[in-house]
């Protein structure tokens, strides 16, 4: 076991995620002989980005009441939904991918200040190493809770034996990465390298570590903090959203003004399958058919009013085929039937797994939202620039503003948007988390004879097993 985690702290760039998939021998390279030139510090920094902290969205569907594994799939996905959790579940393992990530990240901030290059192009390849370290870091706390904390590069397995260290100085890891990379980046990038981290990326980020923070504190000082980061975002006019929802994950998204962090991909190259695994079971519309992973409840879907532009673009409710249309449903258990997520899909890919939209990691809606909720709370009452934010994102999807609501009402006006804008991009379990509402959201959806035995301790995740036992060190979170 250990030695697949020495494998994935050895490895050496091969894969540079940028606007195209760039890949070189590495046959005759080796510590010694590589980390020598520019060339090489651009493409250590690539696969940090290749290995960036995106988020499969499926746990975060099925562990709240977004979504219903299909009963006849995988029974580890059945598990999780109904609560069932165990550190054995492969489907909760962010754990192992998170660390190789971080490991890469400290291979660039160990190895570039030794690299003979411009000295500008170096701080900035180091900071944007941190940004996606933090992204890491903040996962995995938010996941797993308490976690090792290491900032060096592993060259051995000497030191892999790491205990875990307590959530505040996960944070305040997380902090100082993202406050030293922030002064560093610039506000913007040239269309060739359009989609790396910016300023923009690392404050909005820190903005939301800071409402994480906050959580359920009344008067908590991270409010405050969260409001002013998120407000140096909007300060900075780089920002802002499409004029159309659907505009934010079309293809022609990749790196514009919305998408401050994402992961991108190009079609049938280099691409992912979240429209396919998503879509009704063998559709023909989709490369291979459709998987059919999970469906959209019906208390999310019907939570959308029918002028919401936003209901059309994340659900399919029909398709049409060789010119007959199918029509889908919220209620049939038929996998092949079943209204779907259709968020992400990029309609001209041809082959599985091929499609080529980005998928986000944070959007500027967020942001929008995370101000909106935190200067409700730092102020005890919605501000003039509070109902701004909010209602940007809801006249955007075709929604009457809002006005006149008081403290309470505004504050779960923007829970409710958060989970209406972001369905789909691995927000929502964090957000019930953080605002105390999991087990009453689980217990509240029970469509399917759900029947969740969800305990309060199922806030954090298990450390998977196989980590465990590659770590003696590590302690098991409480009640698994």
């Amino acid at each position: 076991m250990k030695a697949r985690y020495l494998l994935a702290a050895l490895l050496i760039v091969t894969t540079a995620c940028e606007k195209q998939l760039d890949i070189a021998s590495v046959t005759n390279l080796t510590n010694v002989t590589y980390y020598k030139t520019a060339e090489d510090a651009k493409a250590a920094l690539g696969a940090c980005y290749k290995n960036m902290g995106v988020l499969d969205p499926f746990p975060d569907l099925v562990t709240t009441d977004d979504a219903v594994p299909f009963l006849s799939g995988a029974a580890d996905r059945v598990l999780i939904w109904r609560y069932n959790l165990t550190p054995s579940n492969s489907f909760i393992n962010i754990y192992a991918g998170a660390y190789t990530g971080i490991n890469r990240s400290n291979t660039v901030i160990d190895r570039l200040p030794d690299i003979p290059m411009d000295e500008n192009l170096k701080k900035r390849y180091i900071a944007e190493a941190k940004v996606l370290r933090a992204l890491h870091y903040f996962n995995l706390v938010r996941t797993y809770g308490a976690v090792p904390i290491t900032t060096t590069e592993t060259a051995s397995l000497e030191g892999l034996a790491i205990p875990r260290k307590p959530v505040d100085e996960v944070y305040a890891q997380i902090e100082k990465d993202l406050t030293e990379a922030e002064s560093v980046l610039p506000n913007s990038y040239p269309p060739a390298d359009a989609g790396r981290v910016t300023a923009g990326a690392a404050k909005g980020l820190l903005a939301k570590v800071y409402l994480t923070r906050a959580g359920t504190e009344k008067g908590s000082p991270f409010w405050a903090q969260a409001a002013a980061k998120a407000k140096e975002v909007m300060d900075q006019g780089v920002y802002s959203l499409y004029d159309k929802f659907s505009d934010a994950f079309a293809l022609t998204a990749r790196g514009g003004k919305e998408n401050m962090l994402e992961v991108q991909y190009l079609t049938d190259v280099y691409g992912h399958g979240q429209g396919r695994g998503y879509g009704p079971r063998a559709a023909p519309i989709f490369a291979g058919g459709g998987s059919a992973i999970a469906r959209p409840t019906e208390s999310l879907f019907k939570l959308y009013a029918a002028n919401d532009q936003r209901k059309a673009v994340t659900f399919m409710t029909s398709y049409t085929f060789n010119g007959v249309t199918t029509n889908l449903s919220i209620t049939d258990p038929d996998p092949a039937k079943a209204v779907s997520f259709q968020k992400l899909w990029d309609r001209t890919a041809k082959t599985t797994g091929g499609e080529g939209t980005s998928r986000p990691v944070l959007r500027y809606a967020d942001v929008l939202l995370i101000y909106a909720e935190a200067s409700n709370e730092t102020n005890g009452a919605p501000t003039a620039d509070a109902y701004t934010a909010i209602n940007k994102v809801r006249v955007r999807a075709g929604l009457a503003p809002l006005e006149g609501l008081s403290y309470q009402a505004f504050k779960e006006a923007v829970w409710l948007e958060r989970r209406l804008e972001l369905a789909f991009e691995s927000n929502r379990r964090f957000d019930l988390v953080r605002t105390g509402k999991l087990l009453e959201a689980v217990k509240a959806e029970n469509s399917y004879n759900r029947n969740a035995t969800i305990e309060p301790f199922h806030v954090l995740f298990p450390i998977p097993l196989s980590d465990m036992d590659a770590n003696p060190m590590l302690e098991q979170n409480t009640g698994y």
